[in-house]
């Protein structure tokens, strides 16, 4: 893409260039926050710009390559954070007018690795309301670049806009029950759920603690291996932070896929999905098999019954961490956060319990779906991004039954790592995607299969903004 517009180059095309010294910081940082003035008053991703702030690391960024002090890939490269990670003197409301006026007096893990990558931090960015899937009516709801009435994705929606819209060279996700994947998905970028604990949580606001995963949005899936690689690791003030070696991310980079065992289950992909979307992911895994690559039949179970269970412990989770705030402030919340904290609250330590052994049931069939694969295939999403509406966004909750998370929630329930990865565009014009989901900590693996995926195919999208 080093032929691509500025704002729409990738990590690895701008760090190049900002080692090699042919572009700034501060002109790199200047050229996105002017595109940010803007576009983001339509596309509405932000909802708090640091102008001043990045600018500053800018600069400071730029004295240290200058003097020789370069500290990797993410120096001097602007990048945003969903606003549930904490930042110092900066407003981190989680998309709850609730939390309006809660300002972290310290950085949150994720954000002071980055800054300490010499990453430039642009801002906050929006996503729903305590990161679930409707928004408070006192937010702005994100706006898909690929069409104005179209879903930007659910929790990471300004996540998603912002990276695909060339408003940051990279962002960070939350993923509970897909909320990383739905918006690379639905606004065509790259996204990677890791393995649940390679990433701290500390200083993360949390929607369901057992499933919240957090992890990078980007544009390529080397991009997003330069982001795990400085995510990534135990954090002492995370207990639940995995104490496993940091790999090289990007050690796959360029090497053959050949002998790689990919699952497929036809029915599992084809089965009540978009018949784009099913072509697509069954045409990736074709072509990774004409590059050396082994498909192997497996046989996924029927994944919709656990989608109940998620729900149960997800807001029951949620109500647990909403404590403080609700009910004794339930009207401060939109209607459809709080009918979740309300589903939430009504469920017994019994339904709790059934809910936590349907999830153990499903990772135990999961694990015999891998136990002779590398990674799975499938979509991240049953259909391109629907048609939406700001009532329906807005809320109540309706009565679902989490149908969109067939190919989300059992990795979330089991913690393996995933990447979505974008697969074209359908006769309307509207992104397709692929996932490939591997065993635990095979991060690197999913980074080396996406990046060949990519060369072989081309599919990095620009949103027509």
């Amino acid at each position: 893409m080093a032929d691509a517009p500025l704002h729409y180059q990738t990590i690895t095309d701008v760090s190049e260039r900002i080692r090699a010294r042919e572009i700034s910081p501060v002109e790199l940082t200047r050229a996105i926050l002017d595109r940010i003035a803007a576009l983001d008053g339509d596309l509405k991703s932000y909802a708090t710009v640091m102008a001043e702030p990045a600018m500053a690391a800018a600069r400071v960024a730029e004295e240290e390559i200058v003097a020789r002090r370069y500290r990797g890939p993410l120096h001097g490269v602007p990048i945003a954070v969903k606003d549930l990670c904490f930042t110092t003197g900066v407003a981190t409301m989680g998309g709850a007018q609730v939390l309006r006026d809660f300002v972290p007096d310290f950085d949150g893990t994720v954000v002071r690795r980055l800054n300490d990558a010499g990453a430039v931090i642009l801002g906050k960015l929006n996503l729903t309301e305590g990161a679930m899937a409707g928004y408070n009516p006192s937010f702005d709801i994100p706006i898909n670049p690929w069409g104005a009435d179209r879903w930007a994705g659910a929790s990471s929606s300004g996540s998603g806009v912002a990276t695909a819209a060339g408003l940051c060279y990279g962002s960070l996700g939350s993923d509970t029950g897909g909320s990383i994947r739905f918006p690379a998905s639905a606004c065509g970028t790259v996204g990677i759920k890791p393995t649940w604990g390679r990433v701290s949580r500390y200083g993360v606001l949390a929607l369901a603690e057992s499933l919240d995963h957090v992890g990078p949005m980007t544009r390529s899936a080397a991009d997003a291996g330069i982001m795990m690689q400085v995510l990534a690791g135990h954090d002492p003030n995370d207990p639940t932070s995995l104490h496993a070696p940091v790999p090289a991310m990007l050690s796959g980079l360029g090497k053959s896929v050949g002998g790689l065992r990919i699952g497929v289950d036809e029915r599992y992909i084809g089965d009540d999905v978009d018949g784009d979307m099913a072509e697509a992911t069954l045409s990736g895994a074709r072509l990774l098999e004409s590059m050396g690559a082994r498909l192997v039949p497996v046989e996924m179970p029927d994944t919709l019954p656990f989608s109940h269970a998620w729900a149960v412990l997800c807001s029951a989770e949620a109500a647990a961490a909403h404590r403080d705030t609700y009910p004794s402030r339930a009207d401060e919340y939109g209607p459809w956060f709080r009918g979740w904290l309300a589903k939430g609250q009504g469920y017994t330590a019994v339904d709790y319990a059934r809910a936590n052994q349907a999830r153990l049931a499903c990772n135990g069939t999961l694990a015999d779906v891998f136990e002779n694969i590398d990674v799975l295939v499938c979509p991240s999403m049953t259909t391109p991004p629907g048609r939406v509406t700001p009532e329906e966004l807005y809320g109540p909750m309706g009565e679902d039954e989490w149908t969109w998370g067939r190919f989300t929630i059992p990795y979330d329930f089991n913690g393996a790592p995933t990447i979505s990865l974008p697969a074209g565009l359908n006769s309307e014009g509207l992104p397709l995607s692929i996932q490939f989901v591997g065993k635990h900590l095979a991060e690197p693996l999913l980074v080396q299969v996406g990046d060949a995926y990519e060369r072989a195919t081309e599919h990095r999208l620009q949103p027509p903004v």
